[in-house]
């Protein structure tokens, strides 16, 4: 199988070269020349910013593209455009941002999208641009030779993001952690290697269309989460468990600030942790447990001096020593996640 992977360095795109390689796929990938590439690939350079971006495309011909572009549609309309005749399948890989806000709790494939987007456009924000990149694949690929791979919460070793990489040099630093509650928090996520290795069954089945990719949610809580993140580090970590309320109260914000976590019950956690994979999961896809996503995370954390890599275009994530103290002393709840003295 003759693989072309735009991009192919970082997280996403590298999680799927080296699955690639790892199953004996020929693999191509066009990248700005920024990171090296996984050994084993050809490389071609390029920008696809800049007026003949795509110049080393020129020739060549490949069974399947995968692209994980998250700025401006065009870029993807005219990547498509140009391989149009000489691939048989664009896989993008997209997000379930592209629904319309709110979606409802347990949301398929076929709520309704964002509006406003366009093949055509130019960067604008991240949800009107993956959903514009989306239908420039389909616009130009047809919707028989295109997979809209909409990722949720993506985790993994080469994050550059900085989500799971900060809460494990956080339980690594030890002392009270603020563990924001409760600890049965159902979260859903998708190991980047398990999203890459669904991407390569889905060229090797021929799928196409849209498909919500996460693990089921409840995959794992955020007493799941961290419990790994303390297993993996064996740090002298405390997790205190604090009520969402007293979170919210002390101005923390979810998700940024606490990365992962969203409180109960809000459109927030029915929309990044609620999704629908039914459909995913009946075409192959297999979710590998927390505990090897976290230990193997920490792992090649380690292995690069403990910073992870980060992407220019997104803010920082985590809470600061001081906030975090402030929250604490304002008091935790037990160890199950419930009000001190009551059943959990």
């Amino acid at each position: 199988m003759r693989l072309l992977v735009l991009g192919g360095t970082q997280f996403v795109g590298r999680a799927v070269t080296e699955a690639a390689l790892g199953r004996g796929w020929e693999v191509t990938v066009l990248h700005r020349g920024r990171h090296a590439p996984p050994p084993g690939v050809r490389a071609l350079h390029g920008d696809r910013t800049a007026p003949d971006g795509l110049a080393a495309l020129a020739e060549g011909t490949w069974d399947a593209v995968v692209d994980t572009w998250s700025a401006a549609p065009r870029a993807v309309r005219d990547a498509a455009r140009l391989l149009r005749g000489r691939a048989g399948r664009y896989v993008y890989v997209s997000s379930c941002s592209v629904y319309a806000w709110a979606p409802p709790a347990g949301y398929t494939e076929d709520v309704p999208l964002v509006e406003g987007a366009s093949a055509d456009a130019g960067q604008s924000d991240y949800a009107r641009d993956k959903r514009g990149a989306e239908l420039a694949a389909v616009e130009t690929f047809g919707a028989d030779r295109s997979v809209l791979v909409r990722a949720g919460l993506i985790l993994g070793p080469y994050e550059n993001i900085g989500r799971l990489p900060w809460w494990l040099n956080r339980v690594a630093r030890g002392g009270p952690v603020l563990a924001p509650g409760p600890r049965d928090l159902p979260l859903q996520y998708i190991d980047v290697r398990d999203l890459a290795d669904w991407t390569l069954g889905a060229v090797d089945r021929e799928l196409a269309g849209p498909y919500n990719l996460a693990s089921p949610s409840g995959h794992t809580t955020m007493g799941g989460l961290l419990d790994a993140c303390a297993r993996a580090t064996g740090g002298a970590a405390e997790l205190r468990w604090t009520a969402p309320g007293t979170v919210l109260a002390a101005g923390v914000e979810p998700w940024g600030q606490l990365p992962v976590w969203t409180p109960p019950g809000g459109d927030l956690h029915d929309a990044l942790h609620s999704a629908d994979v039914s459909r995913a999961l009946a075409t192959g896809l297999a979710c590998r447990p927390v505990g090897d996503t976290v230990a193997d995370t920490w792992s090649w954390l380690r292995g690069i001096g403990g910073t992870a890599p980060q992407r220019p275009d997104r803010p920082p994530v985590g809470l600061d020593p001081e906030t975090e103290a402030k929250v604490l002393a304002a008091g935790t709840v037990g160890p199950g996640g419930g009000v001190p003295g009551t059943t959990p």
